[in-house]
């Protein structure tokens, strides 16, 4: 199922319509973005290795930065020509519950 939702591009619409569903994240340069910003170095560590058991279990893998207490994400699919799929608002949505509240 993901290898198919992989390879069809979101419409504007179907993105918006995910992002009013996604608190924090935007559409911008063709990518999901959201910028997280945890208690210290050590949260943001662990939210990164939380997301990366989901990305791993999902065979995608997001482009990201982190910088002391700031985890940076980036999605969008490669397979798909660099556009947003489905694919990745469902890593969106998995990384969302992994957040610190």
């Amino acid at each position: 199922m993901f290898r198919l939702m992989a390879t069809i591009p979101l419409s504007s619409a179907e993105i918006q319509q995910a992002l009013a569903q996604l608190p924090g994240w935007s559409f911008q340069r063709d990518a999901l973005e959201r910028t997280f910003t945890l208690a210290d170095f050590r949260a943001a560590l662990a939210f990164m290795v939380r997301v990366g058991f989901e990305a791993e279990a999902m065979d995608h893998h997001p482009e990201w930065t982190n910088v002391y207490n700031r985890v940076a994400i980036r999605l969008n699919t490669h397979d798909a020509g660099g556009t947003v799929t489905a694919k990745d608002v469902e890593l969106a949505r998995r990384i969302q519950r992994l957040a610190p509240t």
